[in-house]
């Protein structure tokens, strides 16, 4: 890649009515980021000091990196090694290993949690809650391994091998470089994940910033004390956007061409077999069979007493599809123009846009929710209470799904189409129609799925900003566990349950099968 200094000269050749929508999209983003700062700033010196610098904010920050620190090397782990035996071993029934390692996309991590602790309420604390947000997060890094190992050339493994390098060296010098960009953007999602996660973790018993802050919030949004440990959270994306940044490299994954068009060999297991299907196997049944098992257990019991109620759950079933239509396609489009500023005009400008997008995402639902409703008061007061300043508050959420979802899409559409595109008299969006969106259309619908699946399963923000009257499956299941009526949940587990199943499916397809 080249240096900045050199990439910013393409500044006159920029179009800039996509840098004018990316930067409103930063905007967006950045607003609730600011309230929650002016809040803390409010606090005063004195006061912020008293608060920040005490044994429990102390032991807050401790819990909450630890779960990072624990949980992201596992879902790593368990991602790319699962992808690497479905993918590039003799496996036995690849295709269905596929699916139901996507599968726990399917499964919201607190309907998982719900489901380990209703049988099990030993599994609490730190090690419940790595525990459970391991098995539901490590899809995120296995997507995107699987895909691009799927994709992979033989040509290039047999071209390093002719040059005398091991097994081991081509797999050091040529697939781990491939893998960095989507191995590292799928690592970030879960650390932004672990830092907003509210329900696994208040189930588990796990104190970290977000539980705190939800507390803090309870007694109103005045209380600064919420808001200063939001601005931490804060701090600790920027951290960990840093750290993604050199952890992805800068290996070309896109090349003009089919190029040799060879399948990828798979490597026998042989006498491995066996260890391999029970490995993928147990992480299947511990992911997707027992949660699925234990919510299908209290649902046979609510049929059994009479407690469904077919009203309210089509209700709430209908909310929850109305808002994740909405939240997906305002997340997809909003995603577009910083990523594709980055992509063909890569700058500081470029990436400083694109990373702002990441900033909101590490703070609680009901952080951001707070903090739209606080804008929507005082500058939008028609907005407040409605559909749109939901999915205003999703679209802040979950713009990263779809973020590295069009990042990866563009990573694999060669900049030298686009120029021989545009060389050929072809406008600017003629170009994008005609050459670059089949390209990428599939990365486009895996983050509109994505973000789809986030919406059904967001709590906190939805439970502030849903319009008077409206319940979705989230909230109407949290009302639910909360009080411990398993079986009263479970209608409303099942249908999110099912309303996901489809959609991860459809992922298997775009992203797997099509490679």
């Amino acid at each position: 890649m080249p240096a900045f200094s050199d990439l910013d000269n393409r500044s006159a050749r920029r179009p800039w009515l996509v840098v004018v929508a990316a930067v409103a999209v930063a905007v967006l983003v950045v607003a609730p980021v600011l309230v929650v700062f002016g809040q803390a700033v409010s606090a005063g010196t004195a006061e912020a000091g008293r608060l920040l610098f005490r044994p429990r904010t102390a032991e807050l920050l401790g819990n909450t990196l630890l779960l990072v620190v624990l949980t992201v090397p596992v879902t790593v782990l368990l991602g790319c090694g699962a992808a690497w035996l479905v993918e590039r071993t003799t496996l036995p029934a690849a295709g269905l290993w596929r699916t139901l390692l996507l599968a726990p996309l399917a499964i919201p991590a607190f309907v998982s949690s719900y489901a380990w602790t209703s049988v099990l309420p030993s599994v609490h604390g730190l090690g419940g809650a790595v525990f459970v947000t391991s098995l539901a997060y490590y899809p995120f890094v296995f997507l995107p391994a699987a895909a691009l190992l799927r994709a992979l050339d033989q040509g290039h493994l047999d071209a390093a091998r002719s040059l005398g390098l091991s097994g081991l060296g081509t797999m050091l010098r040529v697939v781990v470089p491939l893998q960095r960009p989507a191995v590292a953007g799928g690592a970030l999602l879960v650390a932004l994940h672990l830092l907003a996660e509210f329900g696994v973790l208040q189930m588990m018993q796990y104190p970290t910033f977000t539980t705190a802050i939800l507390q803090q919030f309870a007694v109103g949004f005045s209380n600064a004390a919420g808001s200063l440990l939001a601005a931490v959270l804060v701090l600790l994306c920027l951290g960990f956007l840093a750290i993604e940044v050199p952890l992805r490299g800068r290996a070309r994954i896109a090349r003009l061409g089919p190029g040799a068009g060879l399948r990828p060999v798979a490597h026998r297991l042989g006498g491995w077999t066996v260890p391999a299907l029970g490995a993928v196997a147990v992480l299947a049944g511990l992911s997707v069979l027992v949660p699925a098992v234990i919510v299908l257990r209290w649902l046979v019991r609510a049929a059994d007493s009479g407690v469904i109620e077919a009203g309210p759950l089509l209700a709430a079933t209908g909310s929850s599809i109305g808002l994740a239509v909405l939240a997906g396609l305002a997340a997809t489009l909003a995603a577009l123009p910083g990523a594709w500023l980055l992509h063909r005009y890569p700058s500081r400008l470029a990436v400083g846009l694109e990373r702002v997008t990441y900033v909101a995402s590490a703070l609680p639902g009901v952080v951001i929710g707070l903090a739209l409703v606080t804008l929507a008061v005082q500058w939008a007061r028609p907005v407040y209470q409605t559909a749109a300043l939901a999915v205003a508050a999703y679209t802040v959420l979950f713009l990263p799904r779809a973020m590295v979802a069009w990042r990866s899409g563009l990573a694999a559409a060669p900049t030298e189409l686009v120029e021989a595109s545009r060389s050929l008299g072809v406008s600017g969006s003629g170009t994008f129609t005609r050459v670059v969106l089949p390209l990428v259309l599939p990365s486009a619908l895996t983050g509109f799925v994505l973000v789809f699946l986030a919406t059904v399963t967001e709590l906190t923000a939805t439970l502030l900003l849903a319009p008077t009257g409206t319940e979705t499956l989230a909230t109407a299941f949290w009302s639910a566990s909360d009080e411990l009526d398993y079986v009263a949940s479970a209608p409303y587990a099942a249908a999110m349950i099912a309303l996901s199943a489809p959609l991860t499916l459809l992922l298997r397809r775009h992203i797997l099968d099509q490679r």
